[in-house]
């Protein structure tokens, strides 16, 4: 049995809200176990032996016909995540700064996102590749307005990547 993590993309904001019963009683409903979620922002652990060619369309399918929005997700496993976050290659610690994940949904993305990022300063945007994802740690406060922020909002990106703060990827490991 996998343990798996479900990371919707663009939840209880702009108008789609998602509460976590409803998100748990819907995987539930799709014989996921042990699920779990995190905060208010879709995060979802569970449990399953299904593929995640077979989760992730079932997942969005569910998601969609509940409710009513063009739903996508990000799937990975548990170890997935641990690797990610034993992997940031930024001072995590940093109060000055905003440590994220980018996780991608195949390495074309990832290279693509930090090819964008070579030329860039990166003083304001570090970028770095990892497995499946790519980590950025700009200032805080700026999470929206650097040169790379523009580019991961750009809308070619959006069905391709979601991103999660690195203490929320902690706390969905804990």
């Amino acid at each position: 049995m996998t343990e798996w993590v479900a990371l919707l993309r663009g939840v209880n904001v702009g108008g789609v809200t998602i509460r976590s019963a409803e998100l748990r009683d819907v995987l539930s409903g799709l014989g996921l176990t042990d699920v779990r979620t995190f905060l208010a922002s879709g995060n979802t652990a569970f449990r399953s032996t299904r593929s995640h060619g077979d989760l992730k369309p079932a997942i969005e399918a569910a998601l969609r016909n509940r409710f009513d929005y063009d739903a996508w997700i990000v799937l990975v496993t548990r170890e997935e995540i641990e690797t990610a976050v034993a992997s940031f290659p930024f001072d995590a610690d940093d109060v000055g700064r905003q440590p994220w994940v980018i996780f991608c949904v195949d390495d074309a993305t990832r290279d693509e996102l930090t090819d964008a990022a070579a030329s860039l300063d990166a003083d304001v945007d570090p970028v770095a590749p990892g497995p499946g994802v790519v980590f950025w740690n700009p200032p805080k406060g700026r999470t929206t307005d650097t040169p790379f922020a523009k580019t991961i909002a750009r809308t070619t990106y959006r069905a391709r990547t979601t991103n999660r703060n690195l203490r929320t990827l902690l706390r969905i490991l804990a």
